[in-house]
């Protein structure tokens, strides 16, 4: 059985644990084609970037919520208001 490939590819897409996430590569390879490391702290992360940074390449993804990219909301931000136009 030498030609046989892996198994049939995951036809659902990934969902991302809550934690922070980096990528980590190779320096000559394609974007895209790293490995997804969580971290459950910020701090935790941090040690990996420097870590792997010294022989690989790092992309820091960032926070993850619910499966989706979290992006806390600014303090003093107050909610866009419409404006109307008057006639």
């Amino acid at each position: 059985m030498r030609g046989k490939k892996g198994g049939r590819p995951p036809s659902k897409p990934i969902v991302f644990r809550d934690g922070f996430y980096i990528e980590v590569r190779n320096r000559a390879t394609d974007p895209g084609s790293g490995i997804k490391i969580r971290k459950e702290t910020l701090e935790d992360m941090i040690a990996a970037v420097e870590e792997y940074r010294k022989t690989k390449l790092v992309v820091i993804l960032g926070q993850y919520k619910n499966g989706e990219p979290y992006k806390p909301k600014p303090e003093g931000e107050k909610p866009a208001k419409s404006k109307k136009k008057k006639k």
